[in-house]
């Protein structure tokens, strides 16, 4: 069974969709997909389906959710039951697949792929790698586990309390995943790079300290001084405004750097096809976020 929740929701037996239409039996796959091959309790779907206020036939409506899944699992697996080996051993049923066990439900993967476990493997290997001083390789590492998310997570899903507080999670993991691959780039002196994707992430995030502060060392450092404290002052603004918050001393202090270097550096003549050269601005502080 190959699993996908880091966007639209994408859950295949044998090559075949099992994923339903109908919202809660698809709340059902998701929340049973998410936690594949570990027993997910009867009381956790239903807090998910009817989020605290369940109906009296609760369990047997939730029965009849699987029922249904069962249903899409078995015509996947019948697909190509006509053209399998006689030595092939037996092909595995839908409650095989689908399997009701003590206290709650199982779907078992079935040794298939998990696009939730390759990318929090994936950027375990990336922080790995940051922490020994592996740019390269934590940016080509991080890199890819980005790839393997298509929008937010559950996508197209209705979610209920516990899907929703998974999706915050998985969220969270993305941005952290994203803002460590920024690190690793600036370390590596792509800062021209990175400057289209922090000025979208800037807008998004409007009051997340470390893009700010990555968005304000790759405009420094392409030349665009004037550009970077206003990055700051725009900051500075809204954390007063939304969270009646100032920057913190980390930031103050990237501030004061580049105020320093724009009155100690020079300024000379630049060629048409030439960016004004930029004095070098060390990190203010560790700007990736624990892990």
């Amino acid at each position: 069974m190959d699993i996908e929740v880091l966007g639209a929701l994408d859950v295949r037996e044998n090559g075949v969709s099992v994923a339903p239409t109908a919202p809660k039996p698809r709340q059902v796959l998701a929340l049973l997909a998410l936690n594949a091959d570990r027993v997910v309790p009867v009381a956790s779907l239903i807090e998910e389906l009817w989020s605290g206020r369940p109906p009296r036939s609760a369990r047997t409506t939730l029965q009849t959710y699987v029922l249904q899944l069962r249903e899409l699992i078995a015509a996947a697996l019948a697909r190509d039951t006509a053209e399998q080996p006689a030595d092939r051993p037996e092909r595995r049923t839908a409650k095989d697949v689908l399997l009701t066990l003590p206290g709650g439900y199982l779907l078992s993967s079935g040794g298939g792929t998990s696009d939730v476990r390759d990318f929090e493997r994936l950027a375990g290997l990336g922080y790995r790698a940051m922490d020994a001083g592996d740019f390269a390789g934590a940016s080509r590492t991080l890199a890819t586990a980005l790839e393997l998310w298509s929008g937010s997570a559950f996508a197209d899903v209705q979610t209920g309390v516990q899907l929703a507080m998974e999706a915050k999670r998985l969220d969270e993991s993305r941005l952290c995943a994203l803002d460590q691959r920024i690190e690793a780039d600036l370390r590596l002196g792509r800062h021209r790079e990175v400057l289209a994707e922090l000025t979208v992430l800037t807008s998004r995030y409007r009051t997340h300290e470390n893009l700010h502060a990555q968005f304000m060392l790759a405009l420094h450092r392409s030349g665009r001084r004037g550009e970077a404290l206003a990055v700051y002052q725009q900051l500075r603004t809204t954390l007063g405004r939304d969270l009646g918050l100032e920057p913190s001393p980390r930031l103050r202090r990237l501030q004061h750097s580049i105020l320093m270097a724009a009155t100690e550096t020079t300024p000379t003549p630049a060629g048409p096809a030439q960016a004004p050269r930029a004095a070098h601005v060390p990190h203010a502080g560790p700007l990736a976020p624990t892990h």
